[in-house]
């Protein structure tokens, strides 16, 4: 199985209208620009797309939606993760049957099964699709890690094809990409303030937020790594570092929705019981993308 993307994928924020209803105008003009300025990917209605506050409806018509407008332009990415492992393979299924290329499966939250719950969670939905899986490790929302061992279980199986890995443990991730090497699987950063390390590591790219807002910085800067050149890799790792800590000044998405909303960007509202950034935090990363240059007008 090759390798599903290279360089930048995008976890897209979902636009919301006033009323809380998806904004389809807003998500297809966020896709142009995607596309438009470079991003390798797309995923959708993962965690930065506030997924878990979908209805099952709205979850299926968006990404229904996305998979016709994007036509293929670029690889699209299917966010069917749950801690119920049944809906996760239904929505799989239905990821598959409208033509998504992949999806992304998170380990059970607050269910915080074993380490063979994990891999019999997801060895599950591989076992009923036949699509590509990328594997979202995230113990800061989920609550459990999925150890490396349980990783190298999980590439060998034959639609496993990589790992989101946003544990923030280089010396983790280093293991995971020592024993997969022999497998067809890719390792992906799941944090955009380790992009650099990883992908000098051997990863193939980062799954990004800050991607939301810096489309063609961030791709420019991954395929600097990806392409190994280093020098250019840390001069634009380093320029953009400051924004990506800035997105997480607190709890994704609410700083990136609330840069787009800044920026004139199709966003939207977001969902209880995410809340609007605070002004001491809006102000902090006002001035960090003032900093940066060509984001904001002073």
């Amino acid at each position: 199985m090759s390798t599903l993307f290279t360089g930048s994928c995008v976890a897209m924020i979902t636009p919301f209208n006033t009323d809380g209803s998806v904004d389809y105008d807003g998500l297809k003009a966020n896709i142009d620009r995607h596309v438009e300025q470079g991003t390798d990917a797309l995923l959708i209605c993962a965690t930065t797309g506030e997924g878990a506050t979908l209805s099952d409806e709205e979850h299926r018509a968006m990404l229904k939606a996305s998979a016709a407008y994007i036509d293929g332009r670029v690889p699209f990415i299917a966010g069917t993760g749950s801690n119920d492992t049944a809906y996760s393979v239904s929505l799989t299924q239905y990821a598959e049957s409208i033509g998504a290329d992949a999806a992304l499966v998170i380990n059970p939250y607050y269910n915080k099964t074993t380490q063979e719950g994990i891999y019999q969670h997801i060895k599950t939905v591989a076992d009923n699709t036949s699509l590509p899986l990328i594997v979202y490790n995230v113990p800061s929302r989920t609550g459990s890690n999925i150890l490396p061992a349980t990783i190298a279980r999980l590439a060998k199986l034959p639609n496993i094809q990589a790992v989101k890995e946003a544990s923030g443990d280089l010396s983790q991730i280093a293991e995971i990409i020592e024993l997969t090497q022999d497998d067809d699987f890719d390792v992906y950063s799941g944090n955009d303030d380790q992009t650099l390390p990883i992908i000098a590591l051997g990863g193939k790219g980062v799954i990004s937020v800050t991607a939301n807002i810096m489309p063609k910085a961030v791709h420019e800067m991954a395929m600097a790594c990806v392409e190994d050149r280093m020098d250019d890799a840390r001069r634009l790792f380093r320029a953009i570092n400051p924004v990506n800590r800035a997105m997480f000044f607190e709890t994704n998405p609410i700083p990136v929705k609330a840069a787009m909303k800044l920026m004139g960007l199709d966003n939207g509202t977001l969902r209880l019981p995410l809340v609007p950034m605070s002004e001491g935090a809006q102000a902090r990363m006002v001035d960090v993308l003032k900093a940066y240059g060509g984001l904001l007008d002073d």
